[in-house]
């Protein structure tokens, strides 16, 4: 199984969806350590990007992920639009001119992103925030394959191992962003950007599964 432009338009539109879904959540997890809006601003970064698909419907999946990318860094306030901004300008150019990816082509990608949040967000693990999730989504999927897992094995797992880091925040002290200037009071909270990472991961899931 490879994940075609078309799984890539749906896996957007799941995401829109989700969103939209938990946007109160979202928020309500945010107004405990940020700035209250993370869910407002995911759901009208995404609600934009739905009008944009129409024009790269037919385009590879590079085209579809960047203009995702430049959409949300446009339309969202706060730091989740510079950082999910550059996660999918950052994975479109990973899969230029690309109308398929296999499940290596996939780690690929997701590390790209990943590696573009660090760089925006000048961010590590540990510190709170939605790289807490991704990063060990992108171990678990890299271990995956190297097991020789297939597509849905691997992303089964890499959407756990994300769901686990996701949960791991709650402990942790925040000392990155807005969350950090809380100090202690920040523990005992999930962080919301680990939480929509997590949400679009199993977004990815749930298309492929579908597929099937």
């Amino acid at each position: 199984m490879q994940i075609t432009a078309d799984h890539v338009i749906k896996f957007i539109e799941t995401i829109t969806m989700r969103v939209k879904e938990q946007r109160d959540y979202l928020t309500q997890l945010d107004s405990a350590i940020g700035d209250a809006d993370h869910g407002v601003n995911l759901d009208r970064g995404f609600t934009t990007v739905l009008t944009k698909l129409p024009s790269v419907a037919d385009k590879d999946i590079g085209t579809i992920l960047k203009t995702v990318g430049t959409t949300l860094v446009s339309t969202v306030g706060g730091a989740s639009g510079p950082l999910y901004g550059t996660a999918f300008l950052r994975a479109g150019m990973a899969s230029a001119d690309r109308f398929e990816l296999t499940v290596d082509d996939l780690a690929v990608v997701i590390e790209a992103a990943l590696e573009g949040i660090q760089a925006r967000g000048k961010s590590t693990r540990g510190e709170k925030t939605m790289i807490d999730a991704i990063g060990p989504a992108v171990d678990a999927l890299k271990a995956a394959r190297a097991a020789g897992d297939d597509l849905l094995t691997s992303l089964r797992k890499a959407v756990a191992a994300c769901q686990a880091g996701m949960e791991a925040t709650i402990p942790m002290l925040a000392t990155k962003g807005r969350a950090s200037y809380l100090g202690e009071r920040s523990i005992g909270h999930q962080d919301p950007g680990a939480t929509s990472a997590f949400l679009m991961a199993q977004a990815l899931l749930e298309v492929l599964e579908a597929s099937q």
